[in-house]
């Protein structure tokens, strides 16, 4: 429900979308370790980022040395919150 992601007054469907990033190659380093990052091995991570953190997530999967594939908006469609109205 949009409701429930709209805090405050000052509401912009902008700032509350959320993107999924496809990344791969990301690699555990000595920086990472003390972070408690979780990794896979091998194939695609996906991340989903909300809007306002997209440029830190990059930045953040860069030091990591992981390459993002594809970026996608995340869509919610109607009836999966499992709310029914009757």
């Amino acid at each position: 429900m949009l409701s429930t992601l709209v805090s405050g007054s000052s509401y912009s469907p902008a700032k509350n979308r959320v993107f999924v990033y496809e990344v791969t190659g990301l690699k555990q380093s000595g920086e990472n370790d003390k972070n408690n990052y979780a990794f896979r091995k091998s194939g695609s991570v996906f991340i989903q980022v909300p809007y306002a953190r997209m440029n830190e997530e990059m930045q953040r999967i860069n030091r990591m040395g992981g390459k993002i594939i594809n970026i996608s908006p995340l869509v919610i469609s109607e009836g999966a919150s499992g709310d029914s109205e009757e």
